[in-house]
């Protein structure tokens, strides 16, 4: 680091303060100044071959250690290609921040070296989304983005930084800046959240306490949380919220809502409920909006959300069903429904609603033996992915990635591990790759105690960022990408094999590449699967490499399962 103190000297100082180990990054012109700041600080440096694939790493890095992940790109179109990603991580509830290099003040509007409107590009997706204003205000910034990322609802926020922040020098005369860019739009501070802890000036507690009172006056109470209480660190407080209220407490993340496989046959006990809690839970497209049948029509819902903007839109959503609304910090929330709980009388409910949570088709059991089993030379998707349940299970840190639109599907309905990342509420495909790599910077990456790390993609995800193979070689990041090979956009096919008939299927076909030939291209492990009684070896050895390595898994292209208690 030289001695002179520039903004990117100042920033990667904040950087330290805030105990940041990592920065997920891809370098370019406006950034340079924070590379070479960053230059023997301590932080690791982790450069990929995508900007998306930087923020999905800080993404997953964030979901498995419960910090802030940092991600750096360059600006223009670095930044641009970023912007996808931070969708994906402000659905799954985040705290991610996005550093984006930005063209310098005193040049924009002159047609400066690819100048944009950055952050009006990035804060629909982002809770937060402004840029630099000065040197003198830097710290203030940066600490206005780590608070936004972490507090109410978690999610990503963004700053960019114009090169003559980076390189003004403290002491030097300020530079002049515009306050707004060319065509009168402001500089971008946009907050989607306003955090209130809970307790502060609303009679919170009293509003628990009436909540609390609801629940356990309803017969088939439900108590429904968000993306950001499914973290390794808070799921225990989800369990212990359940053992003190007696009421079933179920976490949601993905797309599939009431439907999610990983669920069993939740949707069924939903539409039995008649009062439900949304804690930290939006009333969303995932809850078919709080109508019939998903909901029983008579059902009441209350709600306890860190957003204002959440509270507002389910009362237009479901108007005086929504009996109880209470604006409070989600976690803060579930320790005082706790501290104040009593014991719901129909313990008969909970077992139910229990039991359909873990119902799976007996079916599941021995595929091969069913009449839908998987013809010759492919593999049932049950078969591709439950043997590696004895894999995960080995670790106190296994880590289950989950991405694509139908194989992902099977691999969450079959698999558990203590950290999971899935694509999420997103439903956006082709992160699985980089979700294993910020997933593997989180744990330890000693070949000898390494934590499992094994993500389940379709061969459509893996194309997205195969590249990141090599990212995962330079840096030593081993993990294993077990990929669905039924050479086609199987979600897509599904959709229109169903609305439009076989013979009105377009532009759904891949080939049936062998995606672990392209990982060893990289350096890394890869095996080819066929048969079920290869895929447990092959990952063994693929364990054993101590390489990044590919599966590819030969299989049958089937919808993502939809589970029923009537399912044999």
């Amino acid at each position: 680091m030289t001695s002179s103190k520039r903004g990117a000297d100042l920033l990667v100082q904040v950087l330290q303060e805030q105990g940041v180990e990592r920065v997920f990054a891809l370098s370019g012109n406006h950034i340079i100044p924070l590379f070479d700041a960053l230059f023997g600080s301590g932080i690791e440096l982790i450069h990929t071959r995508h900007e998306a694939a930087c923020v999905h790493m800080a993404d997953a890095y964030a979901r498995v250690t419960g910090k802030v992940g940092v991600a750096l790109v360059t600006g223009g179109p670095g930044h641009a290609n970023a912007v996808s990603a931070l969708y994906t991580a402000l659905m799954s509830e985040s705290p991610v921040l996005l550093l984006s290099g930005h063209a310098p003040h005193d040049q924009l509007g002159l047609g400066a070296f690819q100048e944009m409107r950055q952050a009006e590009m990035a804060a629909p997706v982002c809770k937060l989304s402004i840029t630099a204003s000065s040197l003198e205000a830097l710290r203030s910034e940066v600490l206005q983005c780590f608070q936004a990322a972490a507090s109410g609802r978690p999610g990503p926020v963004h700053l960019s930084l114009p090169t003559d922040v980076l390189e003004a020098v403290s002491g030097s005369k300020p530079f002049a800046h515009p306050n707004l860019l060319p065509g009168g739009e402001g500089m971008a501070a946009k907050l989607l959240s306003s955090p209130l802890p809970a307790g502060e000036g609303l009679g919170v507690r009293e509003s628990f306490r009436a909540i609390i009172t609801a629940l356990q006056q309803a017969l088939r109470p439900l108590i429904i949380t968000g993306p950001a209480t499914l973290t390794r660190a808070h799921r225990h407080t989800l369990i212990a919220l359940e053992a003190a209220l007696g009421i079933p407490v179920i976490g949601t993340e993905s797309p599939r809502g009431t439907g999610d496989p990983s669920l069993g046959a939740f949707a069924e006990m939903l539409a039995q409920a008649d009062c439900v809690l949304l804690l930290g839970k939006k009333l969303d497209f995932t809850l078919k909006f709080g109508r019939a049948p998903a909901f029983a029509a008579n059902s009441t819902v209350l709600q306890i959300d860190p957003d204002q903007t959440e509270l507002d839109r389910s009362k237009r959503a479901i108007g005086a069903r929504l009996t109880q609304a209470v604006l409070a910090e989600t976690h803060a929330s579930i320790a005082a429904l706790a501290t104040d709980a009593k014991r719901h009388r129909n313990a008969a409910w909970l077992s139910d609603v229990q039991r359909a949570l873990t119902h799976r088709p007996q079916a599941w059991h021995a595929p091969r033996g069913n009449a839908g089993a998987a013809p010759q030379g492919m593999l049932h998707p049950v078969e591709a992915s439950r043997p590696l349940q004895a894999v995960l299970d080995r670790h106190p840190d296994a880590v289950l990635v989950c991405d694509g639109g139908e194989f992902g599907q099977w691999a969450q309905a079959c698999l558990s591990a203590p950290h999971r990342v899935i694509n999420g509420t997103a439903g956006a495909i082709g992160a699985g790759i980089s979700l294993a790599l910020g997933s593997r910077s989180a744990v330890a990456k000693n070949s000898s105690t390494a934590a499992p790390i094994i993500a389940f993609m379709g061969d459509g995800t893996f194309g997205f960022h195969s590249s990141e193979f090599d990212t995962a070689v330079r840096h030593g990041l081993p993990f294993i990408a077990i990929v669905g090979n039924d050479a086609r956009w199987n979600a897509e096919f599904q959709i229109q094999l169903k609305a439009y008939g076989k013979d009105r299927l377009i532009g759904c076909e891949l080939l049936p590449t062998r995606y672990d030939e392209v990982a060893r291209a990289f350096g890394g492990y890869g095996e080819s699967v066929t048969e079920p009684a290869q895929l447990l070896p092959a990952v063994e050895r693929a364990l054993q490499s101590g390489l990044p390595a590919c599966i590819n898994v030969m299989i049958q292209g089937l919808s993502a399962p939809n589970v029923k208690l009537s399912d044999a």
